[in-house]
């Protein structure tokens, strides 16, 4: 394992509790969902990835193409980011409002049963490394060996995982369950729309070469990369600095991997009510009380994979 590391202290800051959740006036700032410029963010974010769809048609060049699959790739990052967000219901105030973005303009549109995965993500936070860890199965048993880890983004970019995950999509809308035959039902209905969408301009394998092809492959690595830098190497415990990673933000991995502020994952751990955008303000508080303090970041997501890919073969 990477952690528990030499020095965790108990925040020491009156906005913070020893356990370094905020409380009192702090707590209602940081808490506050603002709702408008989330909205912006969700159309923003499909903004993006219509202009990109139409810049490669436009401009139908092989290098342009290939940056065109790579864009697309990253905004799953951008929409799986909002789509959690509306898991915790802090993107909109409006709980109505939140949950019918969630479903239909992030969360079934990118290949997500949002309600399912709602149910499964509380319990990741109830309890991380606990019996019922959704993602267990994405960041167990690290540190691994470099060959491992390599093997395993080999079938990430090639499609291999992407597909075994959704295999049982189509199996899904026959369930008996209601709930979970909804979802899979939606799913299936989004992605003809989109399909649809396309064909109306005449285009209709534009969906499978911008959308589920780079949902199967780019997608797929980087929510791996994500997902180890966030609990990979940990241990279960009450203490979120043994279950969750703090890794230094810079611009290059916030573009592709970790937008709207989510890579203040030990922040959004320690206490899962605040808002994507305030996280910045509550790690800063968090730093500066010693919770926090330089023994328990990683300078960068390279420097924490390296460590992740210096153990043994599993």
């Amino acid at each position: 394992m990477l952690l528990p590391l030499p020095v965790l202290r108990p925040a020491t800051d009156p906005r913070l509790r020893p356990d370094g959740r905020p409380t009192g006036a702090f707590r209602a700032e940081i808490r506050t969902i603002p709702s408008i410029r989330n909205g912006i963010s969700v159309v923003s974010c499909w903004v993006q990835i219509v202009g990109v769809a139409v810049a490669a048609v436009w401009i139908s060049h092989p290098a342009v193409w290939v940056v065109a699959f790579v864009l697309e790739g990253r905004s799953f990052a951008q929409i799986a980011a909002l789509m959690h967000e509306a898991a915790h219901r802090m993107l909109f105030r409006n709980r109505r409002l939140n949950d019918f973005v969630g479903r239909w303009i992030v969360g079934f549109p990118s290949f997500t049963p949002i309600d399912s995965y709602r149910r499964g993500h509380m319990a990741h936070h109830r309890e991380e490394f606990g019996a019922n860890e959704p993602d267990i199965a994405l960041y167990r048993g690290y540190p691994i060996a470099k060959a491992s880890l390599r093997r395993k983004l080999v079938r990430d970019a090639t499609g291999r995982t992407g597909w075994k995950l959704n295999k049982g999509l189509f199996r899904a809308a026959n369930a008996a369950d209601r709930s979970v035959r909804f979802q899979a039902r939606a799913i299936i209905g989004c992605q003809l729309v989109l399909i649809a969408v396309c064909s109306a301009f005449g285009r209709p394998w534009l969906w499978l070469v911008l959308w589920f092809a780079p949902y199967l492959t780019v997608w797929r690595v980087i929510n791996r990369l994500r997902s180890i830098a966030e609990h990979g190497g940990m241990v279960r415990s009450a203490d979120r600095r043994d279950t969750t990673h703090s890794v230094r933000q810079r611009p290059v991995a916030r573009f592709f991997m970790v937008p709207y502020w989510i890579g203040w994952h030990l922040a959004h751990h320690v206490d899962s009510g605040v808002p994507m955008r305030n996280l910045p303000k509550f790690h800063r508080a968090l730093v500066d009380s010693g919770y926090a303090n330089p023994d328990v970041e990683y300078t960068s997501y390279p420097a924490l994979w390296r460590k992740l890919a210096s153990g043994q073969p599993t």
